[in-house]
């Protein structure tokens, strides 16, 4: 057979190769870990196979990475007897990004050499950086089960070449001519460094192979002598117990899992026996993963039975948001030929999942009472996903409510709820709440300022999921929660003394005028317990969602959203208000009824429909003032 013509990169793979190659120069040695690591799931992949798939039950699996150096000829080889690839398998894995969320890596470079080494690693594309180190990379595969080889070329610019080639078995050999950069990679000391940094963990033996002196004392020279030793520990580590492993055991073996090369934040050991045996080993990371809000999210949990590994790329092992964890899940009862599709309905898996949730949300719980600084770290990064868990983990909503953080009018930072309940003034029976924009907005909203004069604290929720999340949440315990900006919450301001009524009753007149003005752009207007020196503000009613939420929705296409029809409420101590209950119904009062409304629209961030007729009433009030 002939070989092929040269073929190009995909346009993103000829970018990504040069980002890599200039932005982390100065940090090369990653380039081993991820061609280890992409070796150990090729054979992670084939052993699955001889013990699940009758095609692959006879074939002959002797599992193992083997390191070469030549330091003669300045070249380092990495091979494998893992699952192999064909020629097709070739030109999808390294000409093209498979992954739609890998183009986001292009976009996501730094220049500081260490946090983009880390996301080489997260994104999947740690193949490319052997060109840190290599200016000819050659690729010889064969997949398991085919008899053809092929050989794939490439000096990392132009493009590739693939041609028939001849292998033994089934596998794949990673030959890295190395360039300057690279030849400080050509010694024995120096590689098995590397290894044991990242790689010592991986489940499967890695050798070396290099020329070694030795002293001949008959000659009294050294002999160079070709040796091959194993150059990593190759144990399955989350099995041992926790009293032999180290803090450093642990953060190596993350490293080698998760492609991070920062120490993870915490970790959480568990071996269960009885009914169920499985062992599970999370880790959560510093920093959060950079595809945590993409819809093709990776997987960062690996599914093991008996330690032979079966899935790394199931969802159904955690719940979505738990997608930030890492780690292992090692079950002594499943099938090892579970599939994808079984996993949805194993009781057994179900059983480990809801286990393993509410053991970190346990451990994260005991840290947030013993580690609160530590904790803190946490939150800046996950308190977002936790909120995700309320809206659908109803299980665990209590806990994840005792873990999840708040900004507050009360104090600077972040609070917790439990801390909020111990503020809570004599008669307060409800922790209350604002939703609908940014914290500027909603520090400076009207509808805080009784609540500010009373001295009851609320709770500032900015960001755009929380009303979607705490307006199915109505109490924290036994106490009632909240939103100050729904109709409803009136209630626990509302004045029953007869002084309250009568004003009430002389308002009642205005109200109806201001009613007609409006029309049908409100529900209702009403006067207001909630206000203190603002003259009017807007809620909406306990079913609806507030203005903003409705502006997001339209803006997510839900056209079929109506426009919103508040309710008005007006301050009956506000001088504005008190001029207007004596001012007969013409056309300043009826410009005044606008203003009072639009103003309230503005203060909560809602566009107006007709800013000009605004702009229009606003110059003809400021005409008669000035």
């Amino acid at each position: 057979m002939e070989a092929m013509a040269k073929q190009e990169f995909q346009t993103e793979v000829s970018q990504l190769l040069q980002l890599i190659i200039h932005s982390l120069y100065s940090h090369p040695e990653i380039f081993l870990r991820e061609l280890i690591s992409n070796s150990s799931d090729a054979l992670d992949k084939l052993r699955h196979l001889t013990l699940t798939d009758e095609t692959f039950k006879n074939l002959p699996f002797d599992p193992r990475i083997a390191l070469g150096l030549d330091e003669e000829k300045s070249t380092l080889t990495i091979g494998d007897t893992g699952i192999g690839m064909n020629e097709e398998d070739l030109i999808s894995h390294l000409g093209t990004i498979a992954r739609s969320g890998t183009k986001n890596f292009l976009n996501q470079l730094s220049g500081d050499a260490k946090k983009d080494s880390n996301l080489i690693g997260q994104f999947g594309v740690g193949f490319y950086s052997a060109f840190m180190v290599a200016d000819k990379i050659e690729v010889v595969s064969r997949k398991a089960g085919e008899e053809l080889a092929w050989r794939w070329t490439s000096d990392g610019k132009s493009g590739f070449d693939i041609e028939p080639a001849e292998r033994d078995v089934a596998g794949t050999t990673i030959i890295l001519h190395l360039n300057d950069e690279g030849k400080q990679y050509a010694n024995s000391w120096r590689l098995k460094e590397v290894v044991k940094k990242y790689s010592n963990h991986i489940a499967f033996p890695i050798f070396l192979t290099y020329e070694k002196s030795e002293w001949n004392a008959e000659e009294k020279k050294s002999d160079k002598v070709l040796t091959t030793e194993q150059v990593n520990a190759a144990s399955a580590l989350w099995r041992r117990s926790k009293s032999e492993l180290t803090d450093e055991d642990y953060k190596e073996l993350y490293k080698s899992i998760s492609g991070d090369s920062n120490d993870p934040l915490f970790w959480f050991h568990t071996k269960a026996e009885g009914s169920l045996e499985y062992t599970t080993l999370f880790y959560i990371p510093s920093k959060a993963p950079l595809d945590l809000y993409q819809a093709e999210y990776k997987v960062g949990v690996k599914l093991y039975v008996k330690r032979v590994f079966i899935l790394d790329d199931a969802k159904e092992l955690l719940p979505q948001y738990l997608r930030f964890v890492r780690g292992i899940i090692d079950s002594e009862d499943l099938p090892l030929n579970v599939s994808r599709e079984i996993l949805q309905q194993n009781k057994v898996l179900t059983s480990i999942r809801t286990a393993s949730v509410k053991k970190i949300l346990t451990e994260l719980k005991n840290i947030s009472l013993n580690q609160p600084e530590k904790y803190l770290e946490f939150i800046q990064e996950y308190n977002r996903p936790l909120k995700e868990g309320l809206y659908g983990d109803y299980a665990n909503r209590e806990a994840l409510l005792e873990l999840i953080r708040f900004k507050s009018t009360a104090v600077e930072g972040l609070t917790s709820l439990a801390d909020v309940k111990t503020r809570m003034q004599g008669e307060q029976k409800s922790i209350y709440y604002i939703t609908g924009g940014s914290e500027s907005l909603l520090r400076t909203s009207p509808l805080l300022e009784i609540y500010k004069k009373k001295g009851l604290e609320v709770l500032i929720l900015d960001d755009e999921i929380d009303e979607i999340v705490f307006s199915g949440i109505e109490k924290y315990g036994e106490i009632d929660l909240k939103a100050v900006n729904k109709a409803s919450t009136s209630e626990d301001l509302k004045d029953d003394s007869p002084e309250a009524k009568d004003e009430a009753e002389a308002l009642k007149p205005l109200l109806e005028k201001l009613k007609a003005t409006l029309g049908d752009r409100v529900k209702d207007v009403r006067a207001s317990v909630r206000l203190a020196d603002s003259p009017s503000c807007i809620v909406s009613d306990e079913e609806e969602p507030s203005l903003q939420m409705q502006q997001m929705l339209r803006a997510m296409g839900q056209k079929e959203i109506p426009l919103p029809k508040p309710t008005l409420e007006i301050n009956p101590d506000h001088e504005i208000v008190k001029k207007l209950l004596a001012r007969p119904d013409d056309a300043i009062a009826q410009d005044a009824a606008w203003m009072l409304f639009e103003q309230a629209l503005l203060m909560e961030g809602v566009p107006l429909q007709d800013p000009a007729a605004f702009v229009q009433r606003l110059n003809r009030v400021l005409s008669l003032s000035v």
